[in-house]
Formats: C-alpha cells, structure tokens, sequence
C-alpha cells in the first residue's frame, strides 16, 4: 500500500517538476530562475523522499522510473496541444531541412556518423575502460556496453547537426583525445 501511494506521488511530483521547468524555458528571462529550482527542488525532493521511505535501492529505482513518465506525459500532452493549435491557425511548423538536399552531403554525414562517430565512440568508451575504478573484467564489460549507446549519441547527433566541419571537428578530437587519453592510463 506504502509503495501504491509512493508511486501516485511521483507520478504527480514527476509531472508538477517538468511543468516547472517548460513554463521557466518558455519565459527565458530572470523570473525563470525560482520555476528552475522550483522544479528541480520537487524532482530532487521526491527522490530523496522515496530513497528515505523506501529504500536506498528500490526507492530511487522507483522515483527515476516514475518521474520520468510523470514527465513524459506533460511532455506528450503539451506538444499534442501545440500541434492542434498550430493546425487551427493554419500555421505549420517549417521543416528541419527545407533546403533541397545534396548528394555529395548525404554521403559525407554518412561517412561521419558511421565510422568516424564508432572511433570517437571506441574513444570514450577505452578511455571508461582503463580509468573506471574496479575490476578489469567489470571494466571491459562496462566499456563494451557504453560502446553502442555512445556511438548512437555521436550518430544522432552527427545527423542533427547542419554545420559538417563543426561535427567533423568534434568527432576527429574525441577521437584524438580518447584514444590519446586511452594509451596515456594503460601506459601508467
């Protein structure tokens, strides 16, 4: 019953913070400061309430879960909103990429998200690897797993951004730098 009501309330504490923190990114001027830590503090709160009542472990697990689909929904009903409103004005939204695509770009982003941003990933996820405390094993293991999830990030965000010399730069010096970074600690 304990964890019945629990979850109610975080549900709704996860809901009540993200509504805090939209309303301060839609005002964006020096009143958003207290909607900010508003929102951080009920999110902050529940979670340190719920890790007290319930439990360290299964506590935190339950308010990280719950809040986030608290959040979700204020999320997904604010956005189903905006989009009706925006069909009854007659209005809508431009798209990302309204300029007619290039080959030759296509190709390129290609190039980079796939193996430029898997070495950048290798990068990162050697250099968790060798400086991660604990035992190697558990090390490579934990390295191997982060490997795909970081090479998604780097691809996702390779294909978002419009700007190819700025993701070709990012991607080379992650890449440069992790493996560096890499070789440095397993010297040591």
């Amino acid at each position: 019953m304990v964890i019945a009501a629990a979850s109610l309330a975080l549900l709704a504490g996860g809901a009540l913070g993200a509504s805090l923190l939209r309303r301060s990114w839609q005002r964006r001027d020096r009143s958003a400061i207290g909607l900010i830590a508003g929102g951080w503090g009920v999110l902050a709160g529940l979670a340190l309430a719920s890790a007290v009542l319930i439990g360290p472990v299964k506590g935190l697990a339950l308010a990280l879960a719950l809040q986030g689909i608290g959040a979700l929904v204020v999320v997904w009903s604010s956005r189903v909103r905006r989009k009706a409103a925006r069909l009854r004005e007659g209005e809508v939204a431009p798209e990302p990429l309204e300029e007619p695509g290039r080959f030759w770009r296509g190709v390129l982003r290609a190039l980079l998200a796939g193996p430029l941003g898997m070495t950048a990933a290798m990068g990162i996820a050697f250099c968790i690897t060798v400086y991660l405390p604990g035992d190697p094993r558990t090390r490579i293991v934990l390295g191997g797993m982060m490997m795909p999830v970081l090479w998604g990030l780097a691809m996702t965000w390779t294909l978002a951004d419009r700007r190819l010399l700025r993701a070709t730069a990012v991607l080379a010096g992650t890449s440069i730098v992790g493996f560096g970074l890499a070789a440095l600690g397993g010297a040591a």
